[in-house]
């Protein structure tokens, strides 16, 4: 796992790509407090809000955040039901 920080909040998480679909996130309590994102539920962050989704998307694209699994995404011209069972 490595160190995500979100662009709107600050609020720094541990995430991991071990695939283009699939995203593994650490909160702490600190990244909770942070959080912005007012879709909480009894005081714990959603896994993605989408400010951090596109922190994490952003660190994928720079290269900070390695997807374990290399094998290249889908395709806006795949159709979906043929993307998600690769």
């Amino acid at each position: 796992m490595r160190p995500v920080t979100c662009g709107t909040c600050g609020a720094r998480v541990l995430a991991r790509k071990s695939s283009w679909e699939q995203t593994s996130v650490q909160w702490n309590a600190a990244a909770r407090e942070m959080c912005l994102d007012q879709s909480q539920v009894e005081g714990h962050a959603i896994p993605l809000c989408p400010a951090l989704r596109t922190a994490i998307e952003t660190a994928v694209v720079q290269g900070s955040l390695p997807v374990l699994d290399d094998t290249a995404p889908p395709t806006t011209e795949e159709e979906p039901s043929r993307a998600h069972h690769r």
